[in-house]
């Protein structure tokens, strides 16, 4: 019997990202045995798998970060997103425009080609925009994109 691995294990093969959100439920696709296919996989070890999902109890908690996953984050309720989201106001439309491609799992040198930038130009907006969001790594900042509309799920490679 051959396995067939789902679609978000074959494109983090394919893009290798620096971070991977992953939903615990998605339709035909069991959100930790993806985890734990990415995880195991030496070629991705650089990826991160951060769980977003609605769906917050211990159990999930603990198999989450049992087979790899390097953090598990609930979706907030809908009134929760308004200080990020205000937050975004504060950066630059370079900033912005660089957070979007970082959120969408695009590493410093494609954005940098993509913005014709240099890499180091493209640290220094991620900087900043870590810092004026309050976010203390790469992906914390995705996190936020994600949850302020900044970058849509549908507009990623995930």
């Amino acid at each position: 019997m051959t396995y067939a691995a789902p679609p978000q294990v074959d494109l983090a093969r394919t893009h290798r990202p620096d971070v991977v959100l992953m939903d615990i439920r998605m339709p035909g696709t069991d959100g930790l045995a993806a985890t734990a296919t990415i995880c195991e996989d030496p070629e991705l070890a650089a990826t991160r798998v951060l769980i977003l999902t609605m769906f917050e109890t211990d159990e999930y908690v603990a198999k989450a970060l049992r087979v790899g996953a390097s953090g598990f984050l609930t979706a907030p309720a809908p009134g929760a997103l308004l200080a990020p989201a205000e937050r975004l106001n504060d950066l630059t439309p370079r900033e912005r425009e660089v957070t979007a491609l970082a959120a969408e799992g695009k590493s410093n040198d494609e954005i940098a080609e993509k913005l014709v930038l240099s890499v180091l130009t493209v640290r220094s907006h991620i900087q900043r925009a870590l810092t004026k969001l309050g976010a203390r790594d790469r992906a914390q900042l995705v996190v936020i994109a994600y949850q302020t509309g900044l970058v849509r799920p549908e507009s990623s490679r995930f």
